[in-house]
């Protein structure tokens, strides 16, 4: 659901530009302010990978190239890894202009949680935001 109280016919609109490397293509749509970028690119007919759309994996995490998003409903990313700069962008918002690469699930799986497993430092819960 969108976060903002604006009327959508009233809503300004970003320009978001998705850089999707595994499909070695680049998709430039508006999306409504306050949208999430995923389902907007959906709605227009431009699907992004994704599973979960609840913000707790990481099959539609993008790095961020320019621009910034809100992405206060992420749970799949420690504050570490989304002050270096990527997000998920089934709960991510545009605060405006905004440019992102798609990442592999396994890289940002890795920066997530591979400090922890395979040195004995996994201890019960999650290691999301031990920092």
């Amino acid at each position: 659901m969108p976060f903002s109280s604006t009327p959508s016919s009233a809503r300004r609109s970003h320009p978001i530009t998705v850089h999707w490397r595994q499909e070695a293509r680049t998709i430039r749509l508006d999306v409504p302010e306050g949208e999430y970028i995923l389902r907007s690119f959906e709605q227009q007919g431009e699907p992004l990978p994704f599973s979960c759309r609840n913000g707790c994996c990481t099959a539609c995490a993008v790095r961020v190239i320019a621009g910034e998003i809100d992405q206060r409903e992420s749970l799949g990313l420690s504050r570490e890894v989304r002050r270096k700069g990527y997000g998920l962008l089934c709960v991510a918002r545009a605060l405006g202009p905004l440019e992102v690469e798609t990442q592999d699930e396994d890289e940002v799986y890795e920066l997530q949680f591979g400090r922890h497993f395979g040195r004995g430092k996994v201890r019960p819960g999650l290691p999301l935001d031990e920092e």
